[in-house]
């Protein structure tokens, strides 16, 4: 196998930067930015800021991970080496499969929001969810019919995505140079910190650079480089656009129109032709972003599945394609994007990688005299993430109640089924929830 992944390393340090942007900047800052101006209004660029340093401290743990263990099973193999094929890693692997779904959710969700702004005549609630199940179907169906459109059209996509966005920026800040700045009073922290927390999963992404380490040219060089540079890159332009946002348009318009703000931030400095460009740039960012995670999810599932993780069902292939991953994804996905709100999917979505990634900081401490790395690191990361989410989950219980419960019900759901299912079929050893698994016989 290691000879094998050495011949088919032909991803450079720009391919595997463009991975980490490109997994960042899909739909999440279309689907958030409004979620942050609702919070942290004018001080909405350090809401970014705050959350953006979270992603860059775990991206260090990822970092040392992966040049360890070059594996295309990136999150799901190093929680299993840290903590062994048991309860809690079995738990965790399946939390991550539910939160793509998540965040499937949340772009089809915001695809009808930029969507809806092409009908304003038509105020249904019906047409939403059409427009919801629309953004989701169709990507499905492409990833029955052709799965290698979805991988040859991405870098394509991504590279629009951004062009768009840097026009938008290169247009609206030379008006904004000379504006003054409003600073948030020093009582607003809290608010702030919370608003950095909604929008955490603007920046879920980076990881994916971990599923490609195989393929990474002089991965001891280039890996770390490319979840730093990243990391680095995404908040420099979110911190941008928050702050074009939140100094070119009234706070009111902004709050009336949250669901699709970053088209509003364009209009005063290109007008309604910048409204809709950036509308067209949403529903093709968001599409393209449901479509590469519904075919990076399927492939989780058959991973999942093929290590018992997962009902067999996952492990079925037609065309050598993992079909039924495809269908179940879709379905799922389609149930949570019509069944709750934009903001209580933005709220699931950012606790479930905090949770995540505070998991991953912890198995980099776990493995550090293995992987290398400065300890205080993870510790700082592992840290900052739970107090990041519990921070959260105090928010979300009085401003989007719901969420909370349908989040802890994700738990739940994964922890009941690895008991049930998961450690029954790979005979782990149960009495052990964070130690090492006994020898597992099916491998």
């Amino acid at each position: 196998m290691a000879g094998e992944s050495k011949n088919k390393k032909a991803v450079g340090l720009v391919g595997a930067i463009a991975i980490g942007i490109g997994g960042m900047v899909g739909g999440g800052i279309f689907a958030v930015l409004g979620e942050a101006v609702s919070l942290a209004r004018k001080a909405t660029p350090i809401a970014f800021l705050f959350s953006g340093i979270i992603a860059l401290l775990t991206s260090y743990a990822y970092a040392k991970l992966s040049v360890r263990f070059q594996s295309r099973g990136g999150t799901v193999l190093f929680v299993d080496q840290a903590f062994g094929s048991n309860i809690a890693s079995g738990s965790v692997n399946l939390m991550l499969w539910l939160s793509y779904l998540v965040t499937i959710a949340l772009y089809a969700a915001a695809f009808a929001s930029y969507a809806g702004t092409f009908f304003p005549q038509i105020h249904s609630s019906l047409f939403r969810h059409a427009l919801i199940s629309i953004a989701i179907v169709l990507p499905t169906l492409i990833n029955l019919v052709s799965a290698s459109f979805v991988s040859k059209s991405e870098t394509a996509i991504v590279a629009l995505k951004l062009l768009l966005l840097l026009v938008i920026l290169g247009f609206s800040l030379p008006a904004l140079a000379s504006a003054p700045v409003t600073l948030p009073a020093p009582g607003a922290v809290p608010s702030i910190f919370m608003a950095g927390m909604v929008i955490f999963v603007a920046y879920e992404g980076f990881e994916l650079i971990a599923n490609a380490s195989e393929e990474i040219t002089n991965p001891e060089r280039n890996l770390p480089l490319a979840f730093y540079i990243s990391v680095v890159v995404v908040i420099v332009l979110y911190v941008l656009i928050g702050f074009v946002t939140v100094q070119a348009v009234p706070e009111a318009q902004l709050m009336r129109a949250k669901d699709y703000a970053l088209a509003v931030a364009a209009k005063p400095a290109l007008g309604q032709t910048g409204f809709v460009i950036v509308s067209v740039a949403a529903l093709l960012a968001t599409f393209s972003a449901i479509n590469a995670t519904i075919y990076g999810n399927a492939r989780l599932g058959y991973f999942l599945a093929r290590d018992g993780e997962l009902p067999e069902i996952f492990d079925r292939q037609a065309w050598n394609e993992p079909v039924m991953g495809v269908v179940m994804t879709a379905a799922i996905s389609l149930v949570i994007a019509n069944a709750i709100s934009l903001t209580e999917i933005a709220v699931i979505a950012s606790a479930s990688f905090l949770l995540i990634f505070a998991l991953i900081n912890a198995s980099a401490f776990r493995l550090r005299k293995e992987i290398g790395g400065n300890g205080a690191v993870f510790v700082a990361g592992l840290l900052l993430c739970l107090a990041a989410l519990v921070a959260l989950l105090v928010q979300a219980s009085s401003a989007s109640p719901r969420a909370v419960p349908v989040f802890l019900a994700f738990i739940a759901v994964s922890v009941l089924f690895e008991l049930l299912y998961g450690c029954r079929v790979r005979k782990c050893f149960l009495g052990r929830i964070f130690g090492q698994d006994q020898q597992d016989t099916s491998k």
